[in-house]
């Protein structure tokens, strides 16, 4: 543990720099800050260094978007793998005080792919010994006990270090937020004293004008110095199932009701009787609507299990509203975790699949493809699924334009909506990854994202929600994220999962740097600080990125995904962006033959120097024969240019002018872009510069709580006139004067798509 640092959670984003999240974590030297104390007194800004920077750069920050921890709190938060988790945990300050009072022997619960498991604390301490900062992160590593052995992923050891001694997979190395004791630190919040004995979710006897009656209690208030009891009933006084009352705390005995009792009561009469098969096929992490006393409620299902005392398969559900009882505890026991008054447990036959996305309201002039259809679509029911080309330029107006059309968003999907649309709806070049065989645990998310999703998209024009929450749900399950169903993603991270961690495609770009060559999915552009770029294309942007990084394309890629200079939502380093509705990239290859740039014979050098030198074009590498290399490098200014080699293929050497040399070259076919947390996309689906569509997951919607999301795609050729504009004209047109949409793609472009299209499936 670190002595010497003083440490400082980020809860505000600041001013400089815009790229850090609230919920980062930085540090400062003792003698440090001391040292600027005594400088200057108070301190409106600290300079401080971010845990995990690479570059660890110094930072001014305000002191008012800073808090301090102490060396303890620092280290369990920074086991937390986002910012976001890391400043909700951070708010939770009974459970970080609970957390550093466990120890070595202490029996617990692990949260571990939605379920809980019985173990022990056998290690508490960082995992990478090797890691640059003062801190790391605490973990816990955990034994598992009796049922739950083998349910785990370790046998004790770390890389190759042993940490602690148990039975393969036997064991789990976990961050404070999944670990709680079973029975209850001084420190656990489950241990603080209560009212009256009273907890939410106590089941209690309450007397009504002399009448004894039963429920659960929800809340206890004190008004007036008299202390009341909000209790959800089983049946009032007038003996209807459901509701709620208030009770003064005297008149309220806390005791068991008889067992057929529910736990929260759930009016079965509204609700036509739920098959076997139905409910049973629900799972943690199924969207799933119930009725309430109060009418339909919806969440999500975060826990399914018994319950002490009780016999039936419960369910514990976090709803979407705040009528729950609880924050996922039960009993004092956590179950899991949730906001407050959001956690509610109940039998898992009361629940049922979410039904907002199972039919449209019958005001609603469109009809929801059902399942079936999307089966019929493939041409089997069963075995081997036939493929469905892309909507072609001829189809879009009658497949893909209209309202209830691309596909349905629900619960921040936008980003995994709009990348998949992108993708898929109007292009093949990614098909591969459709067909390729997979491992037998990851073929149901190929299955899903084929017969439930592109192909349905693209002879229907249309997916369902549930289909997407399903893709969803079997992510989160294989454990790549613990929020996939629930938090706004970058497309980024989904896209990468999808194509490296589950479908184990290839690489799509190989990048080559010093001779070595290095391998992804997508590549951020990043420029120097001294481009002079102020209206850039996508070209000149992708060129500077590999000049200043010194990098070459080892292979030409099948597809390319391009991320814009830009931060998420806060920040983005270009006002408007042009799109290039082709990328040359001949002179971006480390190998092959090349031109020169100004007789057009065979290039033989290449001069970084010149890349910026005003007297050339704004785009392209400055490549040259050695007869112009040697005139331009003549001139005074450039005697200094430092030129180097091209790779150039034996077969080439000797031969006279490549005048006829094809140059290669990728085609856009898609942008995503992001506008206050919200992603939409663009798509080129055919040649004339009018031949652009706007796709929206969400862009209306039909209901409010009860309600569905409205997706839209429609035509804007609008797009076209601005791209036939000078730079000139482009840069004086005022965003929000932009005709249409237009506007977004220019301001708010987040990742362009671009794709060779000799390596498309179907051309």
């Amino acid at each position: 543990m670190s002595t010497d640092h003083l440490f400082f959670i980020l809860t505000e984003l600041p001013e400089r720099p815009q790229h850090i999240n609230p919920g980062r974590i930085c540090y400062i030297r003792e003698f440090k800050y001391t040292s600027e104390i005594n400088k200057s007194g108070p301190l409106a800004k600290l300079t401080v260094v971010f845990l995990g920077s690479r570059s660890c750069l110094d930072y001014k920050i305000d002191m008012s978007c800073l808090t301090e921890l102490s060396a303890e709190e620092a280290d369990l938060l920074q086991a937390l793998p986002e910012d976001c988790e890391r400043l909700k945990w951070f708010q939770e300050k009974d459970a970080l005080q609970a957390a550093q009072a466990l120890t070595e022997g202490t029996e617990v619960t692990v949260e571990e792919k939605g379920e809980k498991l019985r173990g022990i604390i056998r290690y508490i301490g960082k995992l990478d010994t090797n890691y640059p900062d003062p801190i790391s992160g605490i973990f816990f590593g955990i034994e598992l006990q009796g049922e739950d052995i083998g349910k785990g992923n370790t046998d004790g050891f770390y890389k190759y270090e042993k940490l602690f001694k148990c039975k393969k997979n036997g064991g789990i190395f976990a961050p404070f937020s999944r670990v709680r004791p079973v029975v209850p630190t001084p420190a656990s919040p489950s241990s603080q004293p209560q009212t009256e004995e009273l907890t939410t979710g106590d089941r209690v006897t309450y007397f009504i004008n002399n009448y004894c009656r039963h429920g659960m209690v929800v809340d206890v208030q004190e008004r007036d110095g008299e202390q009341f009891v909000r209790i959800s009933t089983d049946t009032d006084e007038n003996g209807k199932t459901g509701g709620e009352v208030e009770v003064p705390l005297k008149l309220v005995a806390k005791g068991e009701v008889p067992a057929e009792e529910e736990i929260m009561d759930v009016d079965t009469s509204l609700v036509e009787p739920i098959p076997d098969n139905l409910y049973m096929s629900l799972s943690v992490n199924s969207v799933v609507e119930l009725t309430l006393g109060s009418g339909n409620s919806y969440g999500i299902i975060r826990w399914i299990g018994r319950l002490p005392g009780r016999h039936e398969t419960m369910a514990g559900l976090e709803l979407e509203d705040d009528k729950g009882v609880s924050d996922g505890t039960f009993k004092n026991e956590r179950f899991f975790t949730c906001p407050t008054k959001r956690a509610l447990f109940v039998k898992l036959s009361s629940c049922r699949p979410d039904s907002r996305f199972q039919n449209l309201s019958t005001n609603h002039s469109g009809t929801m493809p059902k399942h079936e259809d999307a089966e019929i679509e493939t041409g089997h029911s069963t075995g081997k699924l036939d493929t469905v080309p892309p909507v072609s330029t001829e189809q879009i107006n009658q497949v893909l334009i209209g309202r209830m059309k691309g596909i349905q968003g629900h619960c921040n999907s936008c980003y995994m909506d709009a990348a998949l649309f992108s993708l898929f709806s109007c292009s093949s070049v990614l098909d591969s990854m459709l067909f390729k065989s997979t491992e037998p645990q990851d073929a149901p998310i190929q299955y899903t994202l084929l017969h439930d999703i592109v192909n349905p998209l693209r002879s229907k024009g249309f997916v369902e929600g549930q289909h997407i929450m399903k893709l969803r749900q079997q992510l989160q399950k294989h454990g790549y994220s613990h929020s996939f169903t629930t938090d706004e993603k970058d497309p980024e991270e989904f896209l990468i999962v999808i194509m490296h961690h589950i479908l184990a495609l290839d690489p799509l770009l190989k990048l080559s740097a010093g001779g070595k060559v290095q391998e992804s999915y997508c590549y951020q552009i990043f420029l120097d600080q001294n481009h002079s770029l102020v209206l850039p294309t996508v070209q000149q942007l992708l060129e500077h990125s590999f000049h200043s990084a010194g990098l070459k394309l080892a292979e030409v890629p099948s597809c390319l995904m391009l991320q814009m200079p830009r931060f998420g939502k806060k920040f983005k380093m270009f006002d408007k962006i042009i799109p290039s509705l082709e990328l040359d990239i001949t002179d971006l290859l480390s190998e092959g033959p090349q031109q020169c740039m100004l007789c057009g014979n065979l290039a033989q050098e290449e001069c970084t120097d010149c890349f910026k030198d005003p007297a050339f074009s704004q785009t392209g590498f400055k490549i040259f024969c050695k007869t112009c290399s040697a005139q331009v490098h003549s001139h005074p200014q450039r005697r200094s240019h430092q030129t180097a080699p091209l790779d150039i293929p034996k077969g080439y050497l000797g031969r006279g002018i490549p005048h006829t040399l094809t140059r290669d070259k990728l085609e856009l076919f898609a942008v995503l872009c992001i506008e206050t947390s919200h992603y939409v996309s663009f798509i080129k689906y055919g040649p004339n510069s009018q031949d652009w569509i706007f796709f929206d997951s969400m862009a209306d919607r039909q209901g409010e709580r009860d309600g569905f999301n409205i997706p839209e795609v429609h035509a804007c050729p609008e797009v076209g006139m601005y791209l036939e504009m000078s730079p000139a004209e482009l840069a004086n047109q005022v965003p929000r004067d932009m005709k249409g949409v237009a506007k977004r793609l220019f301001c708010d472009a987040y990742m362009y798509l671009y794709q060779s299209t000799s390596m498309c499936l179907y051309r």
